[in-house]
């Protein structure tokens, strides 16, 4: 095995690397949201420990909160609640455990027909294009969803810009390991341009504590906020498919047969499930850290467990969590604003490497259904149950692909 040993300082060191990347996108989520920081690092790290358990340490990769759960966490808030919320999220974990058991099941051709390309592309898609009005929002100074204006425009402005411009230079001129924190860097430019304009208040820093015990949220089950969460799993489950082809193709290991795929979907939905149970955001696969493993060459799972282990103990510093949640709205608008649009882009990108022919009258209609649904804000039902926006996404494009006619080459998995 290339990389570290697999103990020692170094390891450590180089968990804590794995951390500084993944650090950004981790943070992010739970803020937009309303979930608490802190409570999201923790359940990082316990949801990865979790992983790498059920896998048998076979495979390097870090868990953290899911992108793809934002808009209907936001909706499932406002709906129910955040307990209510985190119970629909215990059960999208246990939609994972039930796929899982069906791959091993029936093998992993039955996720190869259910999800080809021409579904997992335009969800994916939807991920990103629908929550582009949030990330505009917040970087004009509003809420996300445009009801307050929270900080001056001309000021939100300046300092989304600021953000947003060091977000893409550190992405496309950085060198090394820097080229993959530019959401890290967009949050520091953006954090202290925001203290010299005196957006920032660090009152509730001066009082926060040094250390206390994130403040965990017990989940709730509602009936309809698990029903209106559960096809939500959808879209992640793509998403962990390709980012495990991905890291199977940084490391020359072919993951999807050892440990199995069954294995891999087993660990994100146990891993989803207990972050759910003390209030964090789903766990998911990160691209960014596949990407330092590709840099470093460092292939070595137990720096992922250091990573974790880091992360749990950061969570418990209160006076980082104070910051955190201070973060001014048009630092992360600004950051969001290219971090959505490269969500949609990957979901393009799976139709272009695919070779999906959108001349086909079926290809066309499923990638169409599915985008006007998504970014238009479809919504089918009624008060006690509704599908909408990546749920409702997920079960038409399935639907559509599973009742029009195939053509020849539908069924190959999808690469990212």
């Amino acid at each position: 095995m290339e990389g570290v040993q697999t103990h020692g300082w170094r390891t450590a060191l180089a968990g804590s690397q794995m951390l500084f990347v993944a650090f950004g996108a981790l943070v992010l989520m739970p803020l937009i949201t309303g979930m608490n920081p802190s409570v999201a690092l923790f359940t990082a790290g316990i949801g990865t420990l979790l992983f790498q358990f059920t896998t048998r340490r076979q495979i390097p990769i870090f868990l953290a909160s899911s992108f793809a759960f934002i808009a209907p966490i936001m909706y499932s808030n406002q709906t129910w609640g955040l307990p209510a919320t985190l119970g629909g999220l215990v059960a999208a974990g246990v939609m994972y455990i039930l796929l899982s058991l069906i791959i091993r099941w029936r093998g992993p051709g039955f996720i190869q027909r259910l999800l080809p390309p021409v579904v997992v592309g335009p969800v994916i898609m939807v991920i990103g294009l629908g929550l582009a009005s949030t990330a505009v929002n917040m970087a004009m100074g509003k809420s996300g969803d445009g009801s307050q204006q929270l900080v001056d425009y001309n000021t939100a402005i300046l300092i989304a810009a600021a953000s947003l411009a060091t977000t893409i230079v550190v992405a496309v001129f950085a060198k090394g390991l820097f080229r993959l924190v530019p959401i890290l860097a967009g949050v520091l430019v953006g954090y202290a341009l925001s203290w010299l304009l005196g957006v920032v208040d660090f009152s509730q820093v001066a009082e926060s504590p040094w250390l206390a015990v994130p403040a965990f949220v017990a989940p709730e089950f509602h009936m309809a906020a698990i029903l209106f969460m559960i096809p939500v799993a959808i879209a992640p489950a793509i998403e962990h498919i390709g980012d495990v082809l991905a890291i199977g193709g940084v490391t020359g290991k072919n993951y999807l047969e050892k440990p199995g795929l069954q294995n891999t979907l087993l660990g994100d939905g146990i891993a989803t499930s207990a972050a759910a149970f003390f209030g964090g955001p789903p766990n998911t696969t990160y691209s960014e850290v596949t990407g330092a493993v590709m840099l470093t060459r460092n292939f070595n799972p137990n720096v992922m467990i250091w990573a974790a282990v880091f992360a749990i103990g950061l969570a418990f510093v209160d006076k980082f969590g104070a910051v955190l949640l201070g973060m001014p709205v048009p630092v992360m608008g600004g950051i969001l604003c290219l971090l959505f649009g490269s969500i949609a882009v990957v979901g393009l990108n799976t139709l272009v490497r695919n070779q999906v022919d959108l001349a086909q009258a079926r290809n066309l209609c499923i990638v169409s259904v599915t985008l006007v649904f998504g970014i238009g804000g479809m919504v089918i039902g009624n008060d006690s149950f509704s599908l909408q926006g990546i749920s409702l996404c997920g079960v038409v494009a399935i639907v559509l692909n599973l009742i029009l006619p195939k053509g020849e080459d539908e069924n190959a998995l999808p690469h990212q």
